[in-house]
């Protein structure tokens, strides 16, 4: 139920992505240096959808995507690729069914969401990675009941009920749930359909507007639609683009290359 291996040729460009040597044994430590890179280097982003592409969780076609055209993604890919390099560099990897936590406070269907269990001799347990939810934990966290974690202006952490665990943040109001997930392993086709749905459906956010996010070493940057937004230590800054100026953006402040324009925002109804 793991992901294949990258070749050793991959993998090392891979980390060239990432703006890492090759990291050693798989520790912590280095799968912490992993996790952190991919979300300061690797955006989340939905552009394709709204070009109209379809997604491919085959290997090779995320390989291509995200290492050689230097694009991002969304969870399934970001993670499920993420999963491939992990396990070339001798970590064990396991594909976790999440339920996303709405607006609402209710959780959706299974599958909604992927995220990875990681382990290795080297490691003190098994470990929660996610490097496709955007703006979640920048280092791996402990599949331990209670762990809680500082990172910038929230706390991180997650709780157990059952079989069943929460991811949890609190950023000044108290502890908010964003997706639950228990500890069995699937394999990737069992993502399919709802990978499908997300970027099918009517319903489904990915299909609201174009998003490009990706962490910084201070906070983090992202384009919604025609919204730059910024956040560091100093708050937070939003900017209104025209929407023939979000190529540029990309290009400049998220390395993401498009090779046809975004179609134009959609009026909202009066």
């Amino acid at each position: 139920m793991t992901s294949p291996a990258l070749s050793a040729a991959h993998a090392a460009a891979y980390l060239r992505r990432l703006h890492l040597s090759a990291p050693g044994p798989p520790t912590l430590e280095a799968l912490c240096a992993l996790h952190r890179a991919h979300l300061l280097q690797v955006p989340f982003e939905n552009l394709d959808i709204h070009l109209g592409r379809a997604l491919s969780l085959a290997l090779p076609d995320l390989f291509d995507k995200v290492v050689g055209r230097r694009r991002g993604g969304y969870c399934y890919e970001l993670n499920s690729l993420f999963a491939a390099l992990l396990r070339t560099l001798g970590y064990e990897v396991s594909f976790l069914s999440a339920r996303v936590v709405g607006d609402g406070g209710e959780p959706g269907p299974a599958f909604d969401h992927l995220a990875l269990r990681v382990t290795s001799p080297a490691l003190p347990g098994a470990v929660l990675a996610d490097v496709g939810f955007g703006d979640a934990f920048l280092e791996p966290l402990a599949l331990s009941p209670g762990v809680r974690r500082q990172e910038g202006s929230k706390v991180v952490g997650l709780e157990r009920t059952g079989t069943t665990w929460t991811y949890l943040e609190d950023r000044g109001r108290g502890p908010e749930a964003h997706y639950l997930l228990t500890e069995a392993a699937f394999p990737l086709r069992a993502f399919q359909e709802r990978h499908v749905w997300q970027q099918t459906a009517p319903d489904s956010h990915f299909r609201r507007q174009p998003l490009c996010t990706r962490a910084t070493a201070e906070g983090r940057l992202t384009l919604a639609g025609c919204r730059l937004i910024q956040t560091d230590r100093a708050g937070r800054t939003e900017q209104l683009l025209a929407p023939a100026a979000r190529q540029a953006v990309l290009r400049d402040q998220f390395g993401v290359r498009l090779d046809q324009c975004l179609p134009e925002p959609t009026p909202s109804r009066p």
